[in-house]
């Protein structure tokens, strides 16, 4: 699965990986992006790849309220296509969800061991994502950051496709994210398959890091910053 992940990029370079069209915009870095939150992500328009803003967490056109979107953040490739919730996305409407790491946790619950996942090289890459448009019910109040919302406004959501984790992964976790190659965006965002395998072993990279980052309000450089290893070899097991 993915339940959080970095935005650290600039329009520039995300314009470089995707040809965007469109105004520049002033994206700040985002170092713990969390479900609910709003996310880049790029789509195809008529004039081309377009940045769009969008809430984590996709809620289906027809879901009656907006919490369904929480257990939505990601969506499983092998099912996606004919779940309910999904396959009308799957269908019309693809996006590329850009990131430049993502976050797995290890150990116990009370003591759990967050890692930050991504590239050897660096840089950034694109989750293959899907997206929907819901529309506020009539008679509905929302509440918090969804209180400026009323009857018939407009709430465009995504979620982000998992497969089976490669061989970098899977000592944290067996599921990951869909990464695209650069070679794939167009054709994704055009409605064609994407293979069930992961991104190939051996590129990407995974280190501890702080636990400030398991506070889902926390978004500033701490979240990233390498945890100790522990002293103690009892522990050393469980740091690979």
């Amino acid at each position: 699965m993915c339940g959080r992940f970095t935005q650290r990029f600039s329009w520039r370079e995300l314009h470089e990986l995707l040809d965007l069209v469109g105004p520049a915009v002033n994206l700040a870095p985002r170092y713990n992006v969390a479900p609910g939150q709003q996310v880049a992500t790029v789509r195809s328009e008529d004039d081309g790849q377009r940045l769009a803003m969008m809430r984590w967490g996709l809620i289906p056109s027809w879901a009656k309220e907006p919490n369904i979107g929480y257990r939505l953040i990601n969506a499983r490739l092998e099912t996606a296509r004919t779940k309910p919730s999904f396959r009308s996305a799957w269908r019309s409407r693809r996006c590329l969800i850009p990131a430049d790491g993502f976050y797995e946790w290890t150990g116990e619950k009370k003591a759990r061991q967050p890692w930050l996942i991504g590239m050897k090289e660096g840089g950034v890459f694109c989750f293959a994502g899907l997206w929907e448009r819901w529309c506020v019910p009539a008679g509905l109040e929302l509440t918090g950051s969804l209180a400026e919302l009323g009857a018939g406004d407009a709430l465009e959501t995504c979620t982000i496709l998992t497969t089976a984790a490669n061989a970098d992964v899977s000592p944290v976790h067996h599921r990951m994210p869909v990464i695209l190659p650069p070679e794939a965006f167009g054709s994704w965002l055009a409605g064609d398959e994407v293979p069930p395998q992961s991104w190939p072993a051996g590129a990407m990279t995974l280190h501890p890091v702080s636990p400030w980052v398991n506070k889902a309000t926390n978004d500033d450089p701490r979240c990233v910053e390498p945890a100790a290893r522990p002293a103690s070899n009892a522990h050393q097991d469980s740091w690979f």
